[in-house]
């Protein structure tokens, strides 16, 4: 009879202790041709495999090298040695793929992150992106049950697009028109009309405005799939491909929104603090090391786990982008002029210094800052009685900047059409979004966060590009 097969997870739990198992995975390390570390994914931490090698063939000892797929049999027992509870004394070992260990890139040794993207395809073998892509699982999960809990439908909103919503203008164009001969209309330009959807067409950078017209007849909803921008930056916080969670709810203003927000926020954190515990740990250790390799003043505050338990235990602290205004005009970077972007009037776009002075310095708290300037926001964002703010709200994470973005949709119709005459979007192409407005209009709200980004704050991580299986960015679509 075959043993069980059990996860190594399941073995450092215990659960088989002096019982016949059997184990596969790869093998990290194989030292003194006796020891085999042995991972397989399942958890941070290996099974150490105690070879009898004066009974195994010298031929299989050979064969067994870093990077190789083996499945080991034996008996699960406390180990004698230091550094693991459980250890599996080897009865047979059977070779499941064999590795080069000349040409292996991923070596028992530090490698650098930079040399790593360009192994994506095995860089998961790591301890950290093992730990890195199990807590993007379990947040993943986690924002699914939240919603789940809450009355939330999943809406799978399309990919590819006719619209803008954010009116950015950088997308990507789908066509299957032939890129050195596509066919004029009579002005001389591309002809879209005998395009594969007639008309020109995009990857979707939002699935929001979809996501409202869902709203306005399920109540609550929620997207998360993959969105797209071809902006053209190389920054450690850009990807051209990335994940949104997008939901929108009818009847909900905007005090309901950042309440929503917030809830929504702890309780992913929540979730993964408390199911990911060694992989936080891990990573933060890692982190630990890498801040005493900084100049003191641009050192972390905070520990990984003290900065999501910043998110979990304070109260996000509601302040005006007017108020935040007359804040970052009087503060001492702005005064010495320590800030690259200083701030001098009312309208200014915020950057990520002067949301992480209102974070880190001045408030202690996260915070959510809203009523935005009208000239800064979408088209969609409900327009206060002010006429010059918008019902817009950001909320501001330490060590990030923004993190959420969201509004009060704007519901009447005459204003909507005043909006988008003055930004120049075509009503043409929006007319069902506008039919919400003619059909049983109703105050809605909604936001959107970047997956990335949340991953990026969860994990600690410095790069967004560490955070994503398969980077996406400029001059780069490798694997």
């Amino acid at each position: 009879m075959a043993l069980k097969v059990y996860s190594i997870k399941q073995l450092l739990d215990g659960e088989a202790l002096l019982q016949e198992v059997t184990a596969k995975g790869w093998i990290r390390t194989f030292r003194s041709n006796r020891f085999i570390a042995l991972n397989d994914g399942s958890t941070l931490h290996n099974i150490q495999c105690v070879v009898d090698f004066e009974n195994t063939p010298e031929d299989l000892l050979r064969r067994l090298t870093t990077g190789a797929a083996i499945s080991v049999s034996g008996t699960l027992v406390e180990s004698q040695g230091r550094g693991q509870k459980f250890e599996i004394q080897v009865k047979n070992i059977e070779i499941l793929g064999d590795s080069d260990p000349e040409s292996y890139p991923i070596q028992p040794k530090k490698h650098s992150l930079e040399f790593l993207r360009e192994k994506a395809h095995l860089r998961v073998r790591t301890n950290t992106f093992g730990a890195v892509m199990r807590v993007r699982s379990a947040l993943s999960f986690a924002i699914h049950q939240y919603f789940r809990q809450n009355g939330f439908y999943y809406v799978h909103t399309p990919v590819i697009t006719g619209s803008d919503a954010e009116g950015a203008g950088e997308m990507f164009r789908v066509s299957t028109l032939d890129a050195k001969n596509p066919p004029l209309n009579e002005e001389g330009e591309v002809n879209y009309k005998e395009d594969f959807f007639g008309k020109e067409t995009n990857l979707t950078v939002s699935g929001q405005l979809e996501a409202e017209t869902y709203a306005m007849a399920l109540g609550k909803v929620y997207t998360f799939g993959p969105t797209f921008r071809a902006e053209n930056s190389n920054t450690s916080r850009h990807l051209a491909e990335f994940w949104m969670i997008e939901p929108e709810v009818a009847f909900m203003d905007l005090d309901g929104n950042m309440d929503l927000a917030e809830d929504f926020i702890k309780y992913v954190l929540g979730y993964v603090l408390e199911n990911c515990e060694d992989d936080l740990k891990f990573l933060e250790d890692r982190l630990l090391q890498e801040e005493k390799s900084k100049p003191k003043d641009e050192r972390s505050e905070m520990t990984l786990t003290e900065k999501i338990r910043f998110v979990l235990d304070n109260n996000f602290k509601r302040v005006s982008y007017t108020e935040a205004i007359e804040i970052l005009k009087n503060s001492k970077p702005n005064k010495k002029k320590k800030f690259q972007y200083l701030i001098e009037e009312w309208g200014a776009d915020l950057q990520s210094e002067h949301e992480r002075f209102l974070v880190e310095k001045h408030f202690k708290a996260p915070v959510i800052l809203f009523d935005y300037p009208a000239k800064i926001k979408a088209f969609y964002m409900r327009l206060n009685e002010d006429g010059k703010t918008v019902r817009a709200m950001d909320i501001l994470f330490p060590g990030i900047g923004e993190i959420v973005g969201g509004s009060q949709r704007e519901e009447r119709l005459d204003v909507l059409m005043e909006k988008v005459k003055e930004m120049g979007i075509d009503e043409k192409e929006l007319w069902w979004y506008l039919d919400l407005r003619k059909y049983g209009t109703a105050v809605h709200s909604g936001f959107g966060l970047g997956f990335e980004r949340l991953v990026l704050f969860a994990t600690g991580m410095t790069n967004i590009r560490d955070v994503i299986p398969f980077p996406r960015t400029p001059q780069n679509a490798e694997f």
